[in-house]
Order: C-alpha cells, then structure tokens, then sequence
C-alpha cells in the first residue's frame, strides 16, 4: 500500500469515527489550558484534571499566578509528576507573560517557546486548541501510533521528524484533529503494553510485522 492510500485509508476511519474531538484537559481559558498542559506532561490528563480545579479557584490568570511563589503553586499540584519543577516553571511562565505578553497567551510560536517551561509539544497544543492553527503536536501516544500504523517510517526516529513527515501527508484542514485522532487512538486502543487490536478498525492495514513499526 502506498504512503498515500494509507493516509487516506486511515484518515478516513478516524474522520468517521471521531467526528469531533477536543482535548480532555479541562479549562476556562487560553491561560489555563496552557498551565493544564505545561502540567500533563508525562502525567495523565485525569490527573491533570483532579488538580487543577483548586489550582484555578487561586490562580486563575497569569496576573494571579505571578504574584505567587513556586512552593505556593506546589501545595496543589504535588501529586503530578515533577511537581517542584512545574511548579517552578508556571510561576517564571506567568511572570514572563505579565511583563513581555500583557497578561495574554501569545499565538507566535517563538514567543510560545520563549515561555519557561514551554517546548514544541505544548507550543503546538496552544496553537492548535487555543488558536486554530494548523499546528501537530507529537507526544507519546502520537509518536507511537504514527509508526506502528505505518504513517512515519523508522528513521523518523524523534518527535519533530514525526511531525514534520505527518503534517507532510495530512490535508491541512485535518491537522489540528489528526492530534486528537492518534492521541486517542493511542490512549484507549492502541495502548503502549498491549495494544486492543479486536476493537480497532484499521487492525487490517496495521502493519505490525514490518520493521519500525514499533509493535511489540
């Protein structure tokens, strides 16, 4: 099968399937879906979840949040991962956008990596969740999905390469939804240890003998 009939071929499932797909972090604003995803990483998005309702009814903004100290920010976020390191980096973040950002989450992609504690991944998210961008970030569950289904080839062997080689075959129109797509996909179906292949539809195009297709 061609690279270009398995895109469509798999583009195709999830566009019936998932029809409307959004984030499952919860927030009220751009500023907070920032913070929520600054906290997600390596950490589950219910974690996430259970933490930061508490965290918003304190800080709910960047003014907020950067008038607060590190170890003020760690008593409602200690049972995330690397708690004091997050911690640290939401304050400097906040601190940075009051004074550079007025307060506001800026769309450019350089001024989203100039933040503490932001890189591609959460920069992407913002511009893609926040903004409507055409913007594809790659975390684990994207990563993993795009090579064991045969989307990226095994030399694509980092997050920015997957990216780059999907957002090279993905219509553009489909590029903020194909994040959710093989997030979720690999969130509840084609999960790192074992994979529930008798509930996915594209088991019959899944290339899991090939070499990189990353199916152990």
């Amino acid at each position: 099968m061609r690279k270009e009939e398995r895109y469509d071929r798999i583009l195709a499932y999830f566009r019936e399937q998932m029809p409307n797909v959004n984030t499952e972090l919860e927030f009220g604003s751009i500023f907070q879906l920032l913070v929520a995803v600054v906290l997600s990483a390596q950490c589950t998005d219910k974690r996430i979840n259970q933490v930061t309702p508490e965290l918003f009814r304190h800080y709910p903004d960047a003014r907020s949040m950067a008038m607060a100290e590190p170890e003020d920010i760690l008593d409602y976020i200690r049972s995330v991962s690397y708690p004091n390191a997050k911690a640290s980096h939401l304050v400097e973040m906040a601190r940075t956008l009051v004074e550079k950002h007025n307060g506001e989450v800026p769309s450019d992609m350089n001024a989203l990596l100039d933040l503490p504690g932001v890189g591609r991944k959460t920069a992407n998210v913002i511009q893609s969740v926040a903004f409507g961008k055409s913007a594809l970030a790659v975390d684990t569950h994207v990563y993993r999905v795009a090579h064991r289904l045969g989307l990226v080839d095994k030399y694509d062997n980092t997050p920015y390469k997957v990216e780059q080689k999907l957002i090279k075959y993905i219509p553009e129109k489909d590029i903020p939804d194909a994040h959710h797509w093989l997030l979720l996909h690999g969130r509840y179906v084609c999960t790192s240890r074992k994979p529930h292949c008798e509930k996915c539809g594209l088991e019959d195009i899944c290339p899991k003998l090939i070499e990189g297709s990353k199916l152990g």
